[in-house]
């Protein structure tokens, strides 16, 4: 089975941009790649997509099996949301969606 990509879309508040893209950087990332379960991550920012209530982002995980992808979603998961929800609760909106690698080169 090919690799997929685990992606996280957030639209983040002006207000608190800057602190989120370093937190996400220096805290967040290297927390989600210590659950050992994707291989490897791009930290993404959407042009064109920016407005004046936001700036967008997308989080991309490769993940090489499904079976990681669960355990992360059943194990790491729930607890690093959950931080992110306290900082920043009511500046942000994200949706999360699976890829599936057909080919790279």
């Amino acid at each position: 089975m090919r690799a997929m990509v685990y992606n996280v879309t957030v639209k983040i508040s002006p207000e608190v941009r800057d602190e989120w893209v370093t937190w996400m950087s220096t805290v967040h990332i290297p927390e989600v790649m210590a659950s050992a379960c994707f291989k490897s991550f791009r930290f993404l920012h959407l042009e064109g997509y920016d407005d004046a209530e936001g700036f967008t982002y997308a989080i991309q995980y490769t993940c090489p099996s499904q079976e990681l992808l669960d355990i992360y979603h059943r194990d790491h998961a729930p607890e690093l949301q959950k931080k992110h929800k306290a900082l920043y609760e009511g500046k942000f909106v994200a949706f999360r969606t699976m890829l599936n690698i057909i080919d790279e080169g």
